[in-house]
């Protein structure tokens, strides 16, 4: 049964008052999101300016007993290096970068001595290209002052918090989503499943929910990988099938409508897997256009408006 995908004339109300309700959100929240994130970066930046003795001791050493200090790093220098300018720059292998930044880990695979050889060769150009304006010191061959250090922090852990402002923004309004959707099922007797009652999605008990689920699938290639899934709940009806909620907000019509075949990738893959025993909807707020919700429709996506959550309840929950 459809709930939103084919009440097309309803469309250009429920865009304008999702856009009303995404931009009161983010002039109301969005500056303290991103200052307590600040909070929290002055003080991992401090941390490792400290441990590289504040650029002077870049060595390999220091990327193996702490892998995340990377991306800080990259923002040491002038201008602060994109992640694949540093791969071009040292000539490094693209997965270790990428696996000291995203995984915060060194590749397990790769040997001793090669590892240490491409850490120097990272080490070397974070040195080479250190702002020169924040790192006076390393030039003048001096310890810095205290003064030197407070500046370069707070500069450094703004250039940190600018290039990783929107996932700051994104996971705030997820977090405040999921919230939403957790009072709406608890108020209708639903239960959140807890750590230790977490099961494959299928096996839920009735009238319970869980966020941020593995479910598995396989992928174009055949492959099985785990999908995650923001809100997994199953209804109280027989037979019972889970309804599977991927929260989604944005600030802007150009991104969503360059990301929305992602949706449609993951039905394609559920479908797969699982055949007709998939319900798979969104839950949207910001910014939507017609072409978005249009190509989702096409893909046989429904959804849930956050600023109507009462709809989710139309899903046979």
């Amino acid at each position: 049964m459809a709930v939103n995908k084919d009440q097309r004339e309803r469309w250009p109300e429920d865009i304008e008052a999702s856009v009303k309700q995404y931009n009161d959100w983010f002039i109301r929240s969005a500056p303290e999101a991103y200052a307590s994130a600040r909070r929290q970066t002055a003080e991992f930046v401090a941390h490792t300016l400290e441990k590289s003795d504040y650029l002077r001791d870049i060595c390999p050493k220091l990327f193996r007993e702490n892998p995340e200090v990377l991306f800080v790093l990259r923002m040491c220098t002038a201008p602060p290096i994109a992640r694949d300018r540093l791969i071009g720059l040292s000539g490094v292998p693209k997965s270790l970068v990428n696996t000291l930044e995203k995984d915060r880990r060194i590749p397990p695979q790769m040997k001793a001595e090669v590892l240490d050889q491409h850490l120097q060769k990272i080490g070397d150009i974070i040195r080479l290209m250190a702002d020169p304006e924040l790192f006076p010191w390393l030039k003048e061959k001096r310890s810095p002052t205290e003064k030197e250090i407070e500046r370069a922090a707070i500069t450094v852990g703004d250039r940190y918090c600018g290039a990783v402002a929107d996932p700051i923004i994104r996971n705030e309004q997820e977090a405040r989503q999921l919230a939403i959707i957790r009072k709406l099922l608890v108020e209708n007797g639903y239960t959140e499943l807890a750590s230790n009652q977490r099961c494959v999605a299928s096996k839920m008990p009735a009238k319970s929910f869980a966020f941020h689920l593995n479910v598995p699938v396989k992928n174009e290639d055949g492959a099985s990988i785990n999908m995650t899934i923001d809100a997994v709940i199953m209804p109280p009806v027989k037979p019972k099938v889970p309804l599977l909620v991927e929260a989604k907000s944005a600030g802007d019509f150009t991104n969503v409508n360059k990301r929305r075949k992602e949706e449609a990738t993951k039905v394609r893959q559920l479908t797969s897997t699982y055949k007709k025993s998939v319900r798979f909807i969104l839950f949207l707020c910001g910014y939507f256009d017609q072409n978005y919700l249009a190509y989702e429709a096409a893909a046989g996506i429904d959804w849930v408006w956050e600023h109507r959550p009462q709809d989710l309840l139309k899903f046979g929950l």
